[in-house]
């Protein structure tokens, strides 16, 4: 990001023309998902290499528990026996952004701590989650239309609140993208309800903490982005680390980040490299210096 990017942004976020969408990587005080991968993965005696693969280890574990509710249910309890963020936090992204007069906010996160800082800031959020088991052909959900006094938090891949709505296991992040698209394809209406396909298509995005090379954004944004014309689309930010690189590469830091910046700007997205507190402090900083 250079100053253009954070000046549009911090203008962006001041008159609430911008959608959070935030993921593992903004939660401080929970474990990052490959941490939560190896505890399960030791506790149900997880036999292959990738045990850093989440979706694929918790496949294993359920086929090993043979209940996917009960195991989500589990997973609820081992994530909410960690400590919350801590109100006055200054690195915590989630009271940060409460603060802006926004009106949606996406997570693909199952925890609470978004609607809770709202409600710390004083505004009345309320909290839906993505129906993505359902194949038939229901009608896309309609709801109230979200206000700065009374935003949206939706959850695109469930909540702790309803453990049977995470999405988790290997299986059900297939169920979830095939059935986003075969629901597309069928009437050519998206599966979204039109707040969250709005604030989508309509505002930039802020991506926190969130995997980019996720394919839930790739279908997500790739089908958002063919329906955009081109003069109506947005400039995003992405806040992520830079991935993991082969160091036995000759200047392999280096040639991940250009690639990087390649790739994203070739999505319209300009990057700020570093965790989330980090770009807490850095955002801080440069509004306090632009009133």
């Amino acid at each position: 990001m250079d100053d253009a990017d954070w000046n549009r942004l911090i203008s962006q976020l001041r008159r609430g023309d911008c959608t959070p969408f935030l993921g593992a990587g903004a939660c401080r005080t929970l474990p990052k998902g490959t941490e939560l991968s190896r505890h399960y993965a030791a506790r149900y005696g997880y036999p292959f290499a990738d045990a850093h693969n989440l979706a694929r280890v918790m496949q294993y574990a359920e086929a090993v528990v043979r209940d996917p509710v009960d195991l989500k249910d589990d997973v609820c309890r081992f994530l909410r026996a960690h400590p919350r963020p801590a109100p006055a936090d200054p690195a915590d992204p989630h009271a940060l952004l409460a603060s802006f007069p926004l009106k949606v906010f996406l997570t693909t996160n199952y925890d609470d701590f978004l609607h809770e800082a709202l409600r710390a800031a004083g505004k009345a959020p309320s909290s839906e989650f993505s129906a993505w088991w359902d194949t038939g052909p229901a009608d896309v959900p309609v709801l109230p239309e979200p206000t700065v006094d009374k935003p949206l938090v939706y959850h695109l891949h469930g909540t702790w609140s309803h453990p049977a709505s995470m999405v988790l296991t290997e299986a059900d992040y297939l169920s979830y993208l095939v059935n986003i698209v075969e629901a597309s394809a069928a009437d050519g209406r998206h599966p979204l309800p039109s707040p969250v396909l709005n604030a989508m298509a309509g505002r930039p995005l802020l991506f926190i903490g969130y995997s980019l090379q996720d394919w839930t954004f790739r279908v997500l944004f790739h089908g958002l982005a063919r329906s955009t014309p081109r003069s109506n689309r947005r400039r995003h930010v992405s806040v992520q680390l830079m991935p993991e690189v082969d160091d036995s590469a000759s200047d392999a830091a280096d040639k991940a980040k250009r690639y990087l910046v390649h790739y994203l700007n070739g999505w319209n997205i300009s990057i700020f490299l570093g965790t989330a507190a980090e770009f807490c402090e850095e955002l801080r900083r440069r509004m306090e210096a632009t009133p």
